[in-house]
């Protein structure tokens, strides 16, 4: 920014602006493709809360300041008074939303519309209240949504917010388009230019580059910089803050917005075929790769295994007392930290990884493994786990999961040794026990008992790890 003759202080706003990435830009992109559940999309949604959180205190200060500034004439008596009201009112509002914010939920949930309303009022409330103190709106808002969050009705109060949600989504790119002014993108395509191709291309090496430092894999870290390769609404709050308080003028306000419709635009996009660009850009981001192998991806045994079970929650764990039982040399690749935890304290040999990493894939021996169980309901990765298995080994035993017949089908002519279609196996088994048991209540109840018995012992592990 100080290159392109920028200010200092207009700087720093840009500097700042270009950091965020957008969280309704990322999630709404990550839903549409289905993988939320990715280990890099995991990682893009906790870096985007911790930059949420950083956003919100940066919001927090500069409103403040910019408020009382002139007023307290000493920025040591402006920041003690934010740090008291904000003690003050942080501390009023946790004990509201632990102890009566529930009870009300509770009550309100009885009626949908209520608890719509109720939800709508608590967050202009909430935002009026805060610009009243002297902090922004924007914060209000924040602070009514995290409260919101921590009720037992939050996934039913998202629920019915998210239509109005997606409309001032609209709304939002309305508004950001019209805080172009036409008139000075003559003199602003060459900044905005420079400023697209670091938030593009730089911002992703640059997270690929700490990725890797902290041991994930060149894939993971390109995924995850290419998710939030764009620049947040935050951003866009932040620059009009700046402007209302006369910090940064309307150029530079024009700039951040017209760099921020660009990389929305171009991120989205880049998003949806990041897997062909990973492939077209892999031999060149050797570049950015020095720790080869990572701290946060372990294996738990050198010898490489018989029979590789991928996902551990499930039905993973019925594979599992499987290769116990036969004496197989097992392992589980999992990325949900929670079976990790029960792994390692079950001593069941894991690898953190993902299970669409073809270099990962080799490195875990899934070429000369005896049997592939993958209990992964997704028919991309079990299609790419079937080719990349085949291509090795013709004469293995892979078995995949689907829930759906066409798809079903389509695994077996790509190689898979059996389909398990967990409906059609269970009401299998089920017709199968009337042609066998007919009207003999006994034996369907010691059937009802053995399959007690068996969900009891499940119920005593999982309590155990």
């Amino acid at each position: 920014m100080r290159a392109l003759h920028f200010e200092p202080v207009a700087s720093m706003y840009g500097a700042i602006a270009l950091t965020f990435s957008s969280t309704i830009i990322v999630l709404k992109i990550l839903s549409d493709k289905g993988d939320l559940n990715k280990l890099y999309s995991k990682i893009a949604v906790g870096l985007l809360i911790v930059q949420d959180i950083i956003a919100t205190l940066i919001l927090l200060g500069i409103s403040a300041l910019g408020t009382h500034g002139a007023i307290a004439g000493s920025l040591g008596t402006v920041l003690t008074t934010l740090l008291l009201k904000a003690v003050v009112v942080f501390s009023v509002l946790y004990l509201i939303s632990r102890y009566v914010l529930p009870k009300l939920s509770a009550y309100l949930a009885s009626s949908q519309e209520l608890l719509f309303l109720f939800s709508v009022a608590w967050g202009l409330g909430m935002a009026a209240l805060f610009y009243a103190i002297g902090f922004s709106i924007e914060i209000g808002a924040l602070i009514a949504g995290i409260t919101l969050s921590m009720s037992s009705f939050a996934y039913e109060i998202g629920s019915r917010m998210r239509p109005l949600r997606d409309f001032f989504v609209v709304l939002f790119f309305v508004l950001l388009g019209s805080q172009m002014i036409l008139s000075d993108i003559p003199t602003l395509i060459l900044p905005a230019i420079v400023l697209c191709i670091f938030v593009l291309c730089i911002k992703p090496l640059i997270v690929v580059l700490i990725m890797n430092t902290i041991g994930y894999r060149t894939r993971t870290g390109f995924l995850t910089g290419i998710s939030i390769s764009q620049i947040s609404e935050f951003s866009l709050i932040l620059m009009t803050l700046g402007l209302s308080l006369g910090h940064v003028d309307q150029k530079l306000t024009s700039l951040i917005t017209l760099v921020a419709v660009i990389t929305i635009a171009g991120s989205t996009y880049a998003s949806m075929y990041a897997r062909q660009l990973f492939a077209l850009c892999k031999k060149y981001m050797k570049v950015f790769v020095w720790k080869q192998h990572g701290k946060r991806e372990p294996s738990s045994g050198a010898v490489m295994p018989e029979m590789i079970v991928f996902r551990y929650d499930r039905v993973g764990y019925d594979f599992v007392h499987v290769a116990q039982k036969i004496q197989a040399r097992y392992l589980v690749v999992d990325f949900n930290p929670v079976s990790i935890k029960k792994m390692q304290s079950a001593e069941i040999p894991f690898r953190f990884g993902d299970a669409e990493d073809v270099e990962f894939l080799q490195e875990i021996g899934v070429p000369s493994a005896r049997i592939i169980v993958s209990t992964i309901p997704d028919y991309r990765v079990n299609s790419l786990l079937v080719a990349y298995y085949r291509r090795f080994n013709p004469d293995g035993i892979i078995m995949v999961i689907s829930h759906d017949i066409r798809q079903a089908k389509d695994l077996y002519l790509a190689g898979a040794t059996y389909v398990i279609m967990p409906h059609y196996l269970g009401a299998h088994h089920a017709s199968n026990m009337i042609a066998e048991f007919a009207f003999d209540v006994e034996r369907f109840d010691r059937e009802r008992n053995k399959h007690l018995s068996h969900i009891a012992k499940r119920e005593k592990l999982v309590q155990q790890q």
